[in-house]
């Protein structure tokens, strides 16, 4: 297909989008409720087909009568058949007229006495009969119904179709319409034996009677369908718009800038899918405020913590020009490059902690065998060695590997962050132990010394940004406080958790414990 040619397809679902954008959903679903209801509105079409049933069955009884009418005067006298015509008048209900071949009327029941034919006068009909006839029209023009002509009395037989048909030897019926729009059906045939006809007419008020019952019950029920409809459509915009306008006006409050001052509604009480919705958003909204006050108090922490090596920096810097001692000065310049060594160790793990959330959620995690891992890491500080005599021993649970999803360099990291740790709280010829255990359905690792041990209001301080509890013999500022801060990010970025409590083995010694979601046991 050229670039620029559009497909239909492609035009009716971009009109589809188009519409769907500018309507809200509340008129939607009325409308598509209402579109239910205009197919149930189609019933009128029925009535119209059912009144064309009624009227074509009568009009074949009306064309029956007139045939055997045609019959019982063919039997009679001549000078018989005015009574006989007024008695099957009374009996049929129908007035009947009796022409000659010329279209000479010879008998008619109304002139004999039985008026058992009258059309109504539709100026003195009451309001009900005119709000009727208005619906009749209106109708008939909406579904299209065929329009009879309009009955007016003839001076002359020959001037009805029916009549001059039946003289010649067919039998006819024609449906008339009334000034009332009532029909009026009209029916001939030819006397048996002679040459006269026989015409019966009839006021059929009673098939728009009937028509306008049924429409009646018809227009009931769709009226109570649609009050039902539209109320259920109101009810169901109502249970869908609502929160969602609530939710939508929460997160532009949000997005403005708003974050703190703005409750996103959980809607506990909804356990469809905009309940699940609302709570998403709310824990959305949760986690992007955790994060924004997160944010601010890591700049505020950072601020606070470079002030303090710049101050030391500046102070020493300033000092260098007015001291002239060798030895002073070359104790400043000591404090100058462990200023600037402090910054740098500082600025790079601030880098690393600020960019390790965003890489954490971007990585593609891998098997990693945690106790192979373990003991790589234990080899090769035992191959570099390690300061003041301290030993390392790895216990691991017999049966294997031990599985972990995650990965690989962010995990080596803690471990190697808590093995440091152990290492510089340890005392000179101390040991450090570390063990791998699988716990149902989770590997526990476990890093122990023979340190001084963790005070326990401080367990849960320690692993906070900038906070650092360093050994009275370690030098200052070779810590930045953010090792523990960062190894906690990464174990719960990985599912696990990390936490610090005391040895029982032991009166003092600090046990650092890791537990990471086991993805098989061997």
């Amino acid at each position: 297909m050229a670039p620029d040619t559009v497909s239909p397809k492609s035009d009716s679902n971009d009109l589809t989008l188009r519409w769907s954008g500018r309507v809200s959903l509340t008129r939607r679903i009325l409308a598509v409720n209402i579109f239910a209801l205009l197919l149930l509105a189609g019933g009128f079409f029925y009535l119209d087909s059912y009144r064309a049933r009624i009227l074509d069955n009568r009009t074949q009884q009306a064309m029956q009568e007139a045939k055997l009418i045609a019959e019982a005067l063919g039997v009679v006298p001549p000078d018989q058949r005015a009574q006989l015509i007024r008695q099957l008048a009374r009996d049929t209900g129908t007035r009947l007229r009796l022409y000659s071949p010329s279209g000479a009327l010879l008998a008619d029941s109304r002139l004999l006495g039985e008026r058992n034919f009258r059309l109504r006068d539709p100026d003195k009909d009451g309001a009900g009969q005119r709000i009727a006839r208005f619906l009749d029209a209106g109708i008939d023009t909406v579904v299209g119904a065929k329009r009879p002509p309009l009955y007016r009395e003839k001076a002359s037989g020959h001037r009805w179709t029916d009549v001059r048909t039946a003289l010649v030897g067919y039998p006819s019926a024609t449906v008339w319409r009334a000034p009332d729009r009532t029909p009026v059906i009209t029916a001939a045939a030819k006397i048996t034996g002679g040459q006269a006809a026989i015409m019966t007419t009839v006021n059929a008020r009673d098939i728009t009677q009937t028509v306008r019952v049924e429409r009646f019950r018809l227009s009931v029920v769709l009226l109570v369908v649609t009050l039902v409809s539209v109320f259920l459509s109101l009810f169901l915009a109502r249970t869908i718009v609502r929160p969602l306008r609530r939710l939508a006006r929460a997160a532009v409050r949000v997005r403005l800038g708003r974050a703190r001052e703005v409750v996103v509604p959980r809607l506990p009480e909804r356990k469809d899918e905009i309940g699940l919705l609302a709570r998403a958003l709310s824990d959305m909204s949760l986690a992007l405020r955790a994060r924004i006050d997160a944010t601010e108090a890591f700049a505020a922490d950072v601020t606070h913590e470079l002030k303090n090596p710049l101050a030391s920096l500046r102070s020493a810097v300033d000092g260098l020009g007015s001291v002239h001692d060798p030895a002073l000065q070359e104790r400043l310049l000591s404090i100058v490059r462990d200023d600037i060594h402090r910054l740098d160790r500082l600025i790079s793990d601030i880098s690393d902690a600020s960019r390790i959330d965003a890489q954490l959620s971007r990585a593609k995690f891998e098997i990693v065998d945690a106790a192979a891992m373990l003991r790589g890491i234990l080899m090769q500080r035992e191959e570099r060695g390690i300061e003041r005599g301290v030993r390392l021993r790895f216990d691991q649970e017999e049966g294997g590997s031990l599985l972990v999803s995650g990965e690989g360099a962010r995990l080596e990291r803690v471990f190697e962050n808590l093995i440091d740790n152990a290492v510089s709280f340890s005392p000179d010829d101390g040991l450090v132990s570390i063990a791998a255990l699988a716990r149902d359905d989770k590997l526990e690792l476990r890093f122990e010394d023979e340190g001084p041990g963790v005070p326990e209001e401080a367990r849960e301080a320690i692993f906070r940004r900038f906070h650092s509890v360093r050994p009275s013999n370690e030098g200052f500022g070779r810590h930045s406080g953010l090792g523990l801060a960062i190894a906690r990010t990464i174990v719960e970025a990985h599912g696990g958790s990390i936490h610090v409590e005391s040895r029982e083995d032991r009166l003092s010694g600090a046990r650092f414990l890791v537990h990471l979601p086991l993805i098989s046991r061997p």
